[in-house]
Parts: C-alpha cells; sequence; structure tokens
C-alpha cells in the first residue's frame, strides 16, 4: 500500500491540470478556425490579423506557463531526471512526428521548430535552472526582452549576422530580424521566459499557498481537469481528427 507520503507525492493538481485543459480547448478552436480557412470555407488572414496572431500568442503562453508551473511542482516533489527523461522523450519523438505530418501537408512551410520542438528544449533548460529561485523572474525578462534588441543589432551594428541568425540553423534561437516562413514556429527566446516565470510563479505558489494548486475544483470545470491529464495525447489526435472530419464533410457535401 501506499504511504501518506507517496500519496501526496502523485495526488494530482487539478487546478493546474484545469489551466491546461482550457489552453487544449481554446487552442482546438483556434485549430478548427485555421482548417476552416485552410480549405477555403472561411477565410482568414492567420498571420497578420490580429484577432488570430494574439489569440496564439496567448495560448502558447499558456501552454508554456503550465509547464512551467509543472516544473516547479516537480522540482518540488524531487521527481527524478529517470522520469523527467521519459516525458521529455515522449515530447520529442511527437515533435518529429509533426515535423514529418507538416512536411507532408506543407512542404514549404513545414514545421522544423514549433512548439513541441521549443518545449523539449526549454523543459532542459527549465528543469536545469529550477533552483535559481526569484532570479528566475529577472531571467524570464531578459528572455522576455531578448529578441528585440536582438532584431535592433541584426538591422543595425551587426547586420553582417543577420543572414546567419535568420538561417534555419539559428533562427531556432528567436534572434532574428526577418521571421521564418513556416506554420509553427517557437523559437527559445522570447518564450523560454513564459516557461521561467511560470517556473517562479509555481515555485511561489508552492511555498506560499501550498495545496491551492490541488484544492477541489467546481464540478462545472472539472472535465477541464481531465482534459489537462492527457494534453499531450489530445495534442497529437486533435487535429488528425478536425482535418479529417471537414474532409469527410466536404466529400459529403459533394457527393449531396
Amino acid at each position: 500500500m501506499l504511504t501518506i507520503a507517496q500519496k501526496t507525492a502523485e495526488r494530482r493538481h487539478d487546478r493546474l491540470d484545469a489551466l491546461r485543459g482550457f489552453a487544449m480547448v481554446w487552442m482546438t478552436a483556434f485549430h478548427f478556425c485555421f482548417d476552416l480557412s485552410h480549405f477555403g470555407y472561411w477565410p482568414q488572414d492567420f498571420r497578420a490579423d490580429p484577432l488570430w496572431t494574439v489569440q496564439r500568442t496567448l495560448i502558447v503562453s499558456l501552454f508554456l506557463g503550465c509547464a512551467g508551473l509543472a516544473q516547479a511542482v516537480a522540482w518540488q516533489r524531487q521527481v527524478g531526471w529517470a522520469r523527467f527523461a521519459r516525458r521529455w522523450s515522449q515530447i520529442t519523438a511527437c515533435a518529429l512526428l509533426v515535423t514529418v505530418g507538416s512536411f507532408l501537408m506543407f512542404p514549404r512551410s513545414f514545421i522544423y521548430f514549433g512548439v513541441l520542438h521549443g518545449m523539449a528544449v526549454m523543459l532542459v533548460i527549465t528543469r536545469l535552472t529550477a533552483g535559481w529561485g526569484r532570479w528566475l523572474w529577472l531571467a524570464g525578462l531578459m528572455a522576455l526582452v531578448s529578441p528585440w534588441v536582438a532584431g535592433w543589432a541584426l538591422q543595425g551594428p551587426l547586420s553582417e549576422w543577420a543572414p546567419l541568425f535568420n538561417g534555419r540553423g539559428l533562427n531556432w534561437l528567436g534572434w532574428i530580424s526577418r521571421k521564418p516562413f513556416t506554420e509553427d514556429y517557437v523559437p527559445l527566446f522570447p518564450w523560454l521566459g513564459v516557461m521561467w516565470w511560470g517556473m517562479a510563479a509555481g515555485q511561489w505558489l508552492v511555498v506560499r499557498s501550498d495545496g491551492w494548486l490541488s484544492r477541489p475544483l467546481p464540478r462545472v470545470v472539472a472535465p477541464l481537469a481531465g482534459l489537462g491529464r492527457y494534453s499531450l495525447s489530445y495534442y497529437m489526435l486533435h487535429q488528425p481528427v478536425l482535418i479529417g472530419g471537414l474532409l469527410l464533410a466536404g466529400w459529403l457535401a459533394g457527393r449531396a
């Protein structure tokens, strides 16, 4: 039987799961609109229209912030590297699948450093810097600001370096003067700052408000927690289901 300490270590943080589940629902609605546009049912400018670009920024921020919160919980529970490596391997494998799948669908703009690719790199860095404590806030701020500083430098005093940093070999850092043409782009900077702030906030919650993340949820939002527990599987499956559904609907409409 599990001891009380083991049960405490294994209990879920329902509020964190629900926050992650909410991000999944929002992402699904966003991708459904994107797919409608891609197939010509509802043309939208997802690359420039603030209605969509701001939503994307908020959704990615929510995902990475939740990842930082989860790493704070893992740090507090002293989760070992072996368990971390298992989850990290799953994320990395899914990132590779996203690259392959997107290449088949968008060969000119396939995803080579999207949210899962970025998360795989950021999780390792966040894990290694978990002991920074309050300095995570400053590190996060510097990470958030660095792309604007780099963009200014690459368009000015360091312009000769721009082709190198804009190329695929280094543009995953986010220090660029020209955004690459790809369907999903989540570079290390500024997004590492979001994850660092998520971890800093999580460490603060664990110390100052122990148990807040795992308190019971209102019944109306409890399903979000269930969804949030399987976020990676859901992430990998939702687009094939949405795209398959739209293709089937188009085929049925053509047959009618």
